[in-house]
């Protein structure tokens, strides 16, 4: 088998080292596109390639090597067979992380909804009593903003304004959606984990963004962030307050505090051509299997 069916395990290695890179200089609504469309693209790239080599332990038969070589036909480059039950198997692991990865999705939505319950369709905003200052973007149509009445109690009116800002951007622009994208991806392909964590960082400044413009202080913005973090952080549990987490606050509120990075479109184009090697690399590796897989039918006929 050629080279190609590995390229999309390298591209695995070499998407989560460029991302922060990204996910620094790149617009955060360009960035988190490019990064989770390259995701993707990767992630099913190198399914494919698990496929096309445990697919290739075949080319092991007699019967169809004898057959090709007496019709004088070319035949694949056999797999070494421990690279074969390798792929075998990480393809079995694949499948049930992708499984569970779906299942705990339906879940989480299936909650978040059923929190909403009772409410009139065209409600946009449902307050729950909690004192657990959390805030969520629940998909759907129409979409819904749920937050808790601790979240509102800790902010100060111009400060809610940037909460309902900030999740109505993630409903507007289907934030849910990308995320959900790029979980599948990383349960495909765990090497895509950190592009996973980048994307998720990335529409919450996104949303951070937007709700800025809307509001029209960054400073508000920042405000609201960091109250929001030190109301999570007096909750008697672990909370979700606008996506809070030690880790990204302060990166965070320090990017309200500078101008918003330039698009780079060069800089995105050049992720998402990488996304794009993975799959083009997996296709053409289809070539060989596809010649093996015709003279297994031949062979069976």
């Amino acid at each position: 088998m050629r080279f190609d069916v590995y390229t999309p395990l390298l591209v695995s290695v070499l998407l989560p080292l460029v991302s922060p890179v990204i996910g620094r200089r790149v617009a955060p609504a360009l960035a988190a596109r490019v990064l989770a469309s390259a995701a993707v693209l990767t992630a099913a790239a190198a399914t494919w390639s698990l496929v096309l080599l445990t697919t290739a332990l075949l080319g092991d038969a007699p019967p169809v090597i004898r057959e090709a070589h007496q019709d004088g036909r070319p035949l694949a480059d056999p797999v070494p067979e421990v690279i074969g039950v390798a792929a075998c198997v990480a393809l079995a692991v694949v499948v049930r992380r992708v499984r569970r990865a779906v299942r705990a999705e339906r879940r989480t939505r299936r909650t978040l909804r059923r929190l909403c319950e009772g409410h009139p369709r065209d409600t946009e905003l449902v307050v729950a009593a909690s004192e657990v200052p959390q805030a969520f973007a629940i998909p759907g149509r129409p979409g819904r903003i749920l937050v808790t009445s601790a979240m509102l109690g800790a902010l100060a009116p111009a400060e809610r304004r940037v909460l309902l800002a900030h999740e109505r951007a993630h409903l507007r622009h289907r934030h849910g959606h990308l995320v959900t994208a790029v979980t599948l991806a990383a349960a495909a392909n765990p090497l895509l984990g950190p592009v996973r964590s980048a994307v998720i960082f990335l529409v919450e400044r996104w949303a951070d963004e937007q709700a800025a413009t809307e509001v029209g202080d960054r400073g508000t913005t920042a405000r609201a962030l960091a109250r929001a973090a030190l109301s999570a952080g007096r909750a008697a549990r672990p909370a979700c307050a606008l996506n809070f987490t030690d880790r990204a606050v302060t990166r965070r509120i320090a990017a309200l505090q500078t101008t918003p990075p330039p698009q780079l479109w060069p800089a995105a184009a050049a992720v998402l051509a990488l996304g794009a090697l993975a799959a083009l690399a997996a296709l053409f590796a289809a070539d060989a299997t596809g010649d093996l897989v015709r003279l297994l039918s031949d062979a069976l006929t």
